[in-house]
């Protein structure tokens, strides 16, 4: 029985952990020197003009970005969200 519960709570412990590295965060820029935060691996077009960055990701000291953070997915372009 105690094996038992054991093996239970190491396949829980081992779920969350597969279920914890799994999930997606990413600073996504556009080229207008906006960025955001991604909650989910999204797939951008090339044609939008957009780098999706690591989440721990800084800019440089000579690099002028602003943070524009939106809900839901989508991308700034002209200083308008777009979302797809």
């Amino acid at each position: 029985m105690k094996a038992t519960v054991k093996i239970a709570a190491a396949a829980v412990l081992a779920t969350a952990a597969l279920t914890a590295t799994t999930a997606s965060a990413a600073i996504v820029c556009n080229g207008e020197g906006a960025c955001w935060h991604a909650h989910k691996a999204y797939t951008y077009d090339p044609s939008w003009g957009v780098v999706v960055h690591p989440d721990n990701w800084r800019w440089g000291a000579n690099e002028h970005y602003t943070w524009r953070e939106h809900a839901g997915r989508g991308y700034w372009r002209g200083g308008n969200w777009v979302a797809f």
